[in-house]
């Protein structure tokens, strides 16, 4: 396939695109909410009317408001129908051909606010939840049927893949990268082009590019949702990043308990071969690049990048001490470059869009968008991609609607590696540096939104525990540090603790911190460590009531 051959293709399936369509999210949530019957039964009501003008209906990836599913969108007047039941079919399908008609959006009967449990249709270009996104990563995602190739190439899919093959060198590719700003989203925030320029400065031979898929963090479905939802974006960026820094081969290192995103992987895969855009002379050109999958068996510890490589290898997936790095001696000892699933979907949109583009984007030092999944005790959860620098507390009570019964205490960032942050620093933008300062990171991207009623010290329990079970094993501070970390807390949480008991937690903290092997052992002290900070008193409180106790026992 040439380059006249992929933009006549794009044009003729745009044309097809835009007529009026009813999408169905058919993925994540909405999936598990009944929205393949939901879909089934649009078909049926449609089949049998001769409606005027006809409607497509098309199964179509995530559209955000995942607490809301299942969520059908009529195009093109973008009119959002949510919680639609098979039940309600009829209506909707009356509705979508009212609206298409009269060209004013008509709404279902009963239209109740967003943040009511009935059934209810509205604009999302009046809600924050929307207005305040910027999709970038998302912007396909609820608008193509991510089992379909032809409608990711009518929405400029693969352009970018030409571009950087016969537009630009390799170098120039990396500079874009790097003058782009972009940082890795997988948690770190390592530059981007700083790390593909290190494995293209490699000695030529075997070279590898990884994506990191092994989301395991608790809240989190951020990559899972990209993968279903726009499994070529990922391949397009993976490709790009092989020819910048000279591989040939590609692996997709991606949770099993993910098996749609694996489904969608597999077949995003054999359409891109077919199409002569992975596999041999892509774009009848002298690169080749190959990509397979690897699932993983779910331990956590393997989100970690030489563990990861280890589990690809064949071998357990134990951490190793770095140096050597992946970008030097990664797989099978041959450099390597290894990048999360958002990091490889931002790719696709700098080439074609230039590296000012996404630097206009975001903060000084954190540049673009970043992918969170928003979750906890809040009126509307789900996905959202927002600014670089946009704020905790437009995120939370604008986007996020607030909590459901009360106000909001903290929200979460970064997972068992991350910390609670209190509702009176919401106004912290959310940027790299500025969530270290308050002792969290960014984190792949999962926040939680605690209320007033939650138990901090139980929260920084929990994360322990969960660092605790995936511990690996390997290094023993993290191995026995963190068994005792989970037993200080629930001796806490229990009233059993004395106060010196507070300060062989901190000490315990700093020493798992200060001498683990590997990141999950190094930043899993961070919950403790940040709600002992802002809310030492919760845990004053429950050793003052032991005291207490004490006190009226004798």
């Amino acid at each position: 396939m040439d380059l006249q051959e992929l933009q006549t293709l794009a044009k003729r399936e745009q044309e097809i695109l835009s007529a009026p369509c009813i999408r169905c999210c058919t993925v994540g949530g909405c999936l598990s909410a009944n929205a393949l019957e939901v879909k089934k039964q649009i078909e049926v009501a449609i089949s049998t009317q001769a409606l005027t003008p006809p409607i497509q209906v098309r199964g179509v990836g995530c559209m955000g408001l995942c607490s809301r599913g299942p969520l059908v969108r009529l195009d093109p007047s973008g009119i959002l129908y949510d919680q639609v039941t098979a039940e309600s079919v009829p209506e909707l399908v009356h509705a979508c051909q009212e609206t298409l008609q009269s060209n004013l959006p008509k709404e279902l009967p009963n239209n109740t606010p967003l943040s009511s449990p009935q059934p209810s249709s509205y604009q999302p270009r009046h809600h924050p939840f929307f207005t305040l996104q910027h999709p970038i990563v998302l912007e396909n995602s609820g608008h193509i049927d991510p089992k379909e190739i032809k409608e990711y190439m009518a929405n400029k899919g693969y352009i970018a893949l030409y571009q950087a093959l016969y537009d630009m060198t390799p170098s120039e590719v990396i500079d874009q990268i790097t003058q782009s700003g972009l940082r890795g989203r997988g948690g770190g925030g390592y530059p981007t082009g700083l790390k593909w320029s290190t494995v293209a400065k490699m000695p030529p031979g075997q070279k590898y590019v990884i994506c990191n898929g092994d989301e395991g963090d608790p809240g989190a479905f951020m990559d899972r949702s990209v993968l279903e939802s726009d499994p070529h974006r990922v391949l397009e960026g993976m490709a790009i990043a092989a020819y910048a820094v000279g591989a040939n081969q590609g692996y997709i290192y991606i949770r099993g308990e993910y098996p749609l995103a694996i489904n969608h992987l597999e077949t995003a895969l054999r359409q891109a071969r077919k199409q002569g855009l992975l596999g041999s002379q892509i774009f009848e050109s002298p690169f080749d690049f190959r990509i397979d999958i690897r699932i993983g068996a779910g331990a956590f510890v393997c989100g970690e990048e030489t563990a990861l490589m280890a589990s690809i290898e064949g071998k357990r997936g134990l951490p190793h001490p770095r140096p050597p790095y992946p970008a030097e001696s990664g797989l099978w000892g041959c450099p390597t470059l290894i990048n999360n699933v958002e990091t490889f979907a931002n790719i696709a949109p700098i080439i074609r869009n230039g590296a000012e583009w996404f630097a206009g984007i975001g903060t000084d030092k954190s540049k673009g968008t970043k992918v969170f999944s928003l979750a906890g005790k809040i009126q509307n959860t789900g996905l959202i991609e927002v600014p670089m620098g946009t704020s905790l507390r437009q995120i939370v009570e604008q986007m996020g609607g607030g909590v459901l019964d009360g106000s909001a205490k903290a929200v979460q960032t970064g997972g068992p590696s991350g910390g609670c942050i209190p509702v009176h620093a919401f106004d912290t933008p959310v940027d790299y540096e500025s969530l270290t300062r308050l002792g969290s990171i960014m984190g792949s991207g999962g926040m939680i939104v605690m209320d007033q009623a939650t138990n901090m010290v139980d929260v920084a329990r929990f994360f322990m525990e969960f660092c605790m079970e995936e511990s690996c094993g390997k290094c023993v501070p993290c191995r026995a540090g963190t068994v005792q970390l989970h037993q200080l807390l629930t001796k806490i949480c229990e009233g059993k603790a004395r106060t010196d008991d507070l300060e062989s937690l901190n000490q315990l903290c700093e020493m798992v911190k200060d001498t683990s092997l590997c990141g999950l052992g190094k930043s899993a002290p961070n919950p403790i460590l940040s709600t002992l900070h802002f809310f030492k008193d919760e845990y004053l409180e429950l050793m003052h009531n032991k005291a207490s106790d004490d006190h009226h026992s004798s």
